[in-house]
């Protein structure tokens, strides 16, 4: 066996609880690729069905049993773990969630001590995260495994966003800036200078559509990205191929997004359908 072979043996196995989406599937194969081990923990009613395939094992938890996945990753030898994928807001807010998804003692606790008055994501996921290193797991930055997927600097595709959405652009930078630091979307649609749309709890999906009816005209711009403190370790915002696909249908021809704080699902597919939709994207620092 050779130096390299050996030195990749001996990584530590690499921890995923993975939510809903593509992402849990490019962060698996990134680690592969890396050559780390991958012990996955789906979260029930939310993990793509491809994710299992690709793990070296794999287990099921419902999302408010936080001391089922301590338990499965620590019983692996996990010390290190990636969270992505989430949950659907839908279903965070759905009135019958504890009858759906009973709580084990660990979330109970977490919920009656640091969240029945703040459930902002970046609270959510700072108690997840002190718990999970409380019992020997650490957080992750979430997007290690995945850096080839991030926007980069500039046009990303074939297609160049016209002045006037060059001009968009440069008005909702410092808004969508604004939207994001306080925490209450991370997503806005601009046309000629003004504001379309901002995303909330709905997510960017549902803000397309809605821009649609607001905006007949074609040719507006979607602005997406994060807060510069963003906590790294989970729901860092994404685009895909859907995505470029409900914004060409909208009427939106050009998608601006924060350099290093987006993540493209599957970078090249996502610009390829871009091209053929004629749908510029933009990486702005």
């Amino acid at each position: 066996m050779n130096s390299q072979a050996s030195a990749l043996q001996s990584l530590p196995p690499l921890g995923l609880i993975a939510g809903n989406g593509h992402l849990p599937l490019l962060v698996a194969r990134g680690a592969k690729a890396a050559g780390r081990r991958v012990i996955a923990v789906g979260l029930r009613d939310q993990f793509d069905a491809a994710l299992p395939a690709l793990c070296d094992e794999f287990s099921q938890a419902g999302w408010l049993r936080i001391g089922k996945w301590i338990r499965l990753l620590r019983r692996a030898g996990v010390h290190e773990a990636v969270m992505v994928g989430g949950v659907s807001k839908q279903r965070m807010h759905d009135p019958f969630k504890l009858i759906r998804q009973l709580p084990d003692f660990r979330a109970a606790r977490l919920w009656y001590r640091r969240l029945r008055h703040d459930r902002r994501n970046a609270a959510v996921l700072a108690a997840v995260a002190d718990e999970l290193a409380s019992s020997g797991v650490t957080l992750m930055d979430s997007t290690t495994y995945i850096q080839e997927h991030l926007a980069s600097l500039g046009v990303m595709g074939s297609i160049t966003p016209s002045s006037a959405q060059q001009a968009d652009i440069a008005f909702g930078w410092p808004i969508i800036s604004q939207v994001c630091e306080l925490d209450v979307g991370q997503a806005i649609a601009v046309r000629d200078r003004d504001t379309i749309a901002v995303e909330a709890v709905e997510g960017t999906d549902a803000m397309i559509d809605r821009a649609s009816t607001l905006c007949r005209s074609r040719g507006w711009t979607l602005l997406k990205t994060s807060s510069g403190n963003h906590d790294r370790r989970a729901d860092v915002p994404t685009v895909g191929v859907a995505t470029i696909e409900r914004l060409a249908k909208a009427g939106g021809t050009c998608l601006a997004l924060g350099v290093g704080r987006v993540i493209l699902i599957e970078k090249p597919v996502v610009i390829a359908a871009a091209n053929r939709l004629g749908v510029a994207i933009v990486g702005v620092a």
